[in-house]
């Protein structure tokens, strides 16, 4: 048989998607699984959502999309920026993907060299490193341990730059932690990123409506306008309008670098399904009610996931400022022997021995770079959750 390409080789599986799909596999058969693992709400997309996309299909809004996004959605798009995050972006400044994801991806095709080298503050999502390996590029992590709230101190990430760094990832409220560093912290890295013309930054801010205990967002191309001719800000629908599902990804950035964007978006998937791009016009400009509505909903699962796991004999959860996970840590509980006698020697077997023992699914921590972690996605319902967090509970108690 054919051998695949040799980039497959330092490539993962995203471990998020595998444990999801083997929770799936175990209800498939019976198996009563509360899973934990995916970052997915549980809330309905918006009715006038669905709606929009229902006229548009009648209207015949069912031919092949422009490449780079629909007009109306890039003027809904380029009104979301400037109200929510006071940017300018003109249309030319503007690209539609399928879902954040292929926004990232496309940056990374488009301006990468074999080589190049991407700073990724630790812990990270899963796909950042395999995207950039794709690429051809370099992931180059810095660590944010929990003492400093999981979020990079600017000399970290000056340490982290060389002459071969192309792209700085940033993530706030990030995934796995939910870290949001203040509107001053932010500006400290942006002061960094300034002394480096050289270097692209990338603002992913799916999560940016997610914040609690009154935190405000901020986003590094307005906190440090000098930055903005050299990021890329990064959004979609998935999150803020629980439609997943959609594949409705934008990204706001120069001019010439949307220019290879597109040009690699149309190598790959040309554009984006026209009814989902009718629906997403209709979540950005529509009313807006529902997002507070959902973000004090996952505040209140936030609280009682937090407290329930530092109620966990061994484990020790640090409370997220935002986003919808949390990403505890189980070092109290290696060295230990479940009660189904799985030894507990890292991260990896624990999640293992909890889902093979009491049917909960979480991701282990070093798929997203740090251990000895899990992460847990409280965005599911309050009764399944409070379930899960008794079943980890139990499961921490009988470790011996």
């Amino acid at each position: 048989m054919p051998e695949l390409a040799e980039r497959l080789s330092n490539v993962k599986v995203s471990p998020s998607a595998a444990m999801t799909a083997k929770a799936r596999e175990m209800r498939a058969k019976g198996v009563n699984v509360i899973s934990l693992a995916n970052g997915e709400p549980d809330f309905a997309s918006p009715r006038h959502a669905i709606e929009a996309a229902y006229r548009a299909a009648l209207a015949g809004d069912t031919k092949y999309p422009p490449q780079g996004g629909t007009p109306a959605l890039k003027a809904a798009i380029a009104r979301k920026f400037k109200r929510d995050n006071s940017l300018d972006y003109t249309a030319d400044e503007i690209i539609v993907g399928n879902g954040g994801k292929q926004v990232i991806f496309n940056a990374f095709m488009a301006t990468l060299d074999p080589g190049d080298e991407v700073v990724i503050p630790s812990p990270f999502w899963v796909s950042y490193a395999d995207m950039a390996k794709v690429a051809g590029g370099v992931p180059v992590t810095v660590s944010c341990p929990q003492n400093n709230g999981f979020k990079p101190r600017p000399e970290d990430i000056e340490a982290a730059i060389t002459p071969r760094t192309k792209w700085v990832m940033l993530n706030f409220p990030g995934n796995p932690t939910g870290a949001v560093p203040s509107r001053e912290e932010l500006a400290a890295i942006g002061e960094v990123l300034l002394r480096h013309p050289q270097v692209w930054v990338m603002s992913d801010d799916m999560y940016e409506h997610l914040l609690y205990d009154g935190h405000r967002f901020s986003t590094i191309a307005e906190v440090t306008p000098g930055l903005k001719d050299r990021t890329l800000t990064v959004n979609g629908c998935s999150k803020t309008y629980a439609m997943t599902g959609w594949r409705i990804g934008f990204g706001g950035g120069p001019a010439p670098l949307i220019r290879g964007m597109f040009n690699m978006q149309g190598q790959a998937t040309a554009g984006v399904s026209t009814i989902s791009q009718a629906a997403a016009v209709a979540a950005l400009d529509g009313p807006q009610e529902l997002v507070e509505t959902q973000r004090a909903a996952y505040e209140q699962r936030r609280d009682m996931v937090v407290e329930m796991l530092n109620a966990a004999p061994g484990l020790t959860c640090h409370k997220p400022e935002g986003a919808f996970y949390v990403f505890p840590n189980l070092a109290g509980c290696l060295g230990k022997t479940s009660q189904g006698g799985r030894k507990i020697e890292t991260d990896t077997d624990f999640v293992a021995a909890l889902l093979e023992e009491k049917q909960v699914a979480c991701v282990q921590g070093a798929a997203y770079g740090m251990s000895p972690h899990m992460r847990i996605s409280y965005a599911t319902d309050t009764a399944s959750l409070t379930e899960a967090c008794g079943r980890i509970q139990e499961f921490c108690r009988e470790l011996a």
